[in-house]
């Protein structure tokens, strides 16, 4: 009888464990508010989108504050969170903001303490820019590889030096931990998240819910290709770059980007090498051949979809301009980096 009740009640627990996927969002004065309400609003756009598509998504979110119910964050938004790290149960997935107020003093010493004592009953625990300060603090980062917003970076690298600071990517996992770089890249972990709980179709569809330009994947860098190219660019070129990012599949000569520009094809080409530096076709290419290669991540695109995709006529020519660009072959690239999905999608052609 006592064995019946001990399996029955472990049984129960098991339940209780995987019934339902509880997300705190972690709340203080200071907190950035985009930093919160960006995963926010992704979990929330992913029980729309399932009860629309008749997907049992059973994600229920709770706002928890750490030294009250009561917060304000860094912009004046006053928020009411449901409960209190003092007062809070349990839950399947911690989710850490940045915040001007973070970095020291009594928030991060209370944050850290209590992430340390939920992470054995926590499958997973991720930060968001600046809430890496606490989760670091609290020592379960350490050994492991970790990333933060390009401007912390350094900071978090002199302070905690035994964890593996990895610049310039846009959200790493590691184990049950994830971290992520600033603001936007929140909602990219978000995405990552409910990709790992329920597939990609719901993360996609939750990216198109939120009106993403792209759904990006956590190796990308922070400091993207057309924003680089656009922090140098003049009025005349202030929208081009943007519109060349969005129509890499089309054709890019220097005659219908000469046109977009409403100048002549020679003295368009002149003020774009003395703007960014480089011809338009070299431009155009490093631009189409960065996108290739992040394309190359998602293992469904073969060869000759990602080539075409992005403007190659041709998986022969895609191949060669891949190889001067980044010393390999897009097949070699994909088996090196992505070695799960090599076998199943590796195209028509070993290119």
């Amino acid at each position: 009888m006592n064995k019946i009740l001990s399996s029955a009640a472990e049984r129960a627990a098991r339940e209780r464990k995987t019934a339902g996927r509880t997300i705190a969002f972690i709340g203080f004065d200071g907190v950035r508010t985009l930093d919160l309400t960006g995963p926010l609003e992704a979990f929330t756009a992913a029980r729309g989108v399932a009860a629309d598509a008749e997907i049992d998504c059973d994600y229920e979110l709770v706002v928890v504050g750490v030294n009250g119910k009561t917060f304000v964050s860094q912009s004046g938004v006053i928020f009411t969170a449901r409960q209190t790290i003092h007062s809070a149960r349990e839950f399947d997935t911690i989710i850490v903001p940045g915040g001007s107020r973070l970095q020291e003093g009594g928030t991060m010493t209370s944050l850290s303490a209590w992430l340390a004592s939920q992470a054995p009953h926590t499958r997973r625990i991720a930060s968001v820019c600046g809430g890496i300060y606490p989760f670091a603090q609290s020592g379960l980062l350490d050994g492991r590889q970790v990333t933060t917003h390009w401007r912390l970076a350094p900071d978090v690298a002199h302070r905690f030096p035994r964890l593996q600071l990895v610049p310039n990517t846009i959200y790493i996992k590691d184990g049950p931990f994830y971290t992520s770089a600033g603001v936007t890249a929140g909602i990219d972990l978000s995405l990552a998240l409910i990709e790992e709980d329920y597939g990609p179709k719901l993360a996609l569809a939750v990216a198109r819910e939120l009106v993403m330009y792209v759904k990006r994947s956590g190796e990308q860098e922070q400091y993207s290709e057309p924003l680089r190219f656009q922090t140098q660019s003049t009025d005349r070129f202030s929208d081009i770059v943007a519109w060349i990012a969005g129509h890499l599949h089309e054709n890019l000569s220097v005659d219908v980007l000469a046109e977009r520009a409403c100048c002549s094809v020679r003295h368009f080409s002149r003020l774009f090498k003395a703007v960014f530096g480089s011809t338009p076709a070299d431009f155009v290419e490093e631009l189409r051949l960065t996108e290739a290669r992040h394309r190359l991540s998602a293992p469904r695109n073969s060869l000759e979809s990602v080539g075409s995709s992005v403007g190659f006529h041709s998986v022969d020519a895609f191949s060669r301009a891949f190889e001067r660009r980044f010393g390999m072959r897009p097949h070699s690239y994909r088996r090196r980096f992505y070695p799960l999905g090599t076998k199943r999608s590796s195209g028509k052609r070993a290119a």
